[in-house]
């Protein structure tokens, strides 16, 4: 995906409509997203930003009359500048261009500092979170924890029988929340074969291939999975593991995941549009990957979270769940992921940035990211379409532009 140079020396990436994606009465064919590249750059340009008209979704129902404009104090921030992965100074506004951002958002003290939209997203754009939904189901569980409904320290077993003949048999609430279980799961992205190949076929985002004979629902392929060490012993990530948290959050609160989010968070932080999450072919939501919302309901999720779990002096989260993100394991927290956060972990579905600091972030593939540093009341919110799963130094940037807003405002 080619770009064009700007006049100040850096390159921005073409836009779905420079790209010619989608474009026209109708699009020439080879513009057309298919059911097997949609996900995929440079494709992504587009359809992140319309999941629905691709895969099915279920509504994640906000309140419109609970509503109200996010309060405001913009800045200028596009010349702060910050010392990039590769070791040269940049600006924020380079960040924001280079790294193919959609929308991004900051906030300080509950006021927003800068909005900018990219890529014909707008303020009523649903975007995809990738992973970023799973720090939501790890927030909402904390809701149902709250209620009493949900056990962290209980066997899942004991509100998903069923799991007694997969390799989860033992594991715990807690186990799946801080993805510590010893279920054998292969996070190969590029790989249509590994299990999170599978899981896009199980999901309902990818067709099955000829002859497929592997699991054609999410509850199928969680019940195949199998047990190759000790539960609770190292960290590893695995996204399947979200998908098994929600069905025990669904069955504790005999609800769906959508109706849970709407009923216990999105109808009362004042969400301005519907959310939604994508669903396979029994209707069951994809809490791994599949939510979609827009930036600014992202970002009053996360204000609600920096609240320590309050909206409007509402209490929406227990303020000790939240405060638990910081109380995690950096000894579980081993090899390539402590290349971005060497005093890091995982908890409660969020990355933790620095044990000591203890700022979070919630992170997606190609480039979601919510980042939230409670002790200086600060939250920003970038959503993106890379043209590669993981791009390392686009992450390490973004977080360095995030702190360089969140050190001007404290």
């Amino acid at each position: 995906m080619a770009g064009h140079v700007r006049s100040d020396g850096f390159t921005v990436p073409r836009t779905a409509r420079e790209l010619g994606i989608m474009q026209g009465f109708p699009p020439p064919p080879e513009k057309i997203p298919t059911a097997s590249n949609w996900d995929l750059a440079p494709f992504n340009r587009h359809t992140f930003l319309n999941v629905r008209s691709f895969v099915p979704t279920v509504d994640v129902r906000a309140d419109p009359a609970a509503g109200r404009p996010l309060p405001r104090g913009e800045r200028d921030v596009a010349d702060l500048t910050f010392l990039a992965r590769d070791g040269t100074v940049k600006t924020v506004a380079q960040m924001l261009a280079e790294t193919y951002t959609d929308g991004f958002i900051a906030l300080s003290h509950g006021r927003v500092v800068t909005e900018q939209y990219f890529n014909d997203m707008t303020p009523a754009t649903l975007h995809l979170s990738q992973s970023v939904a799973k720090s939501v189901v790890g927030i909402l569980a904390g809701v149902l924890w709250g209620e009493g409904l949900l056990d962290p320290s209980a066997p899942l077993t004991e509100y998903v029988p069923e799991l007694a003949r997969c390799g989860y048999l033992g594991a715990t609430v807690g186990d799946v929340l801080d993805m510590q279980s010893g279920v054998r799961f292969v996070e190969e992205y590029a790989d249509p074969e590994s299990d999170i190949g599978q899981l896009d076929i199980a999901s309902g985002w990818k067709p099955a291939p000829p002859h497929y004979t592997g699991p054609t629902t999410l509850r199928d392929q969680i019940l195949g999975l199998r047990q190759t060490r000790p539960h609770g012993e190292v960290f590893e990530y695995r996204s399947i593991e979200t998908d098994v948290l929600a069905w025990a959050m669904e069955r504790a609160a005999g609800q769906g995941l959508a109706d849970l989010l709407s009923d216990r968070i999105w109808t009362r932080i004042g969400a301005e549009r519907d959310a939604s999450f994508t669903v396979d072919r029994a209707g069951t939501a994809l809490a791994d990957g599949g939510f979609n919302a827009t930036l600014r309901d992202y970002a009053r999720f996360a204000l609600m979270v920096a609240a320590g779990g309050q909206w409007d002096g509402r209490r929406i989260v227990p303020e000790a769940w939240v405060e638990d993100i910081a109380r995690c394991e950096p000894a579980k927290f081993r090899g390539d992921y402590r290349l971005l956060a060497p005093n890091g972990a995982y908890r409660r579905k969020w990355w933790v940035m620095d044990a000591d600091h203890g700022d979070f972030t919630a992170r997606g593939i190609f480039g979601q990211m919510i980042y939230i540093d409670r002790s200086t009341d600060f939250v920003a919110v970038k959503l993106s379409t890379w043209p590669d799963y993981l791009i390392p130094a686009f992450t390490a940037d973004a977080l360095a532009g995030m702190r360089a807003i969140r050190d001007i405002c404290r």
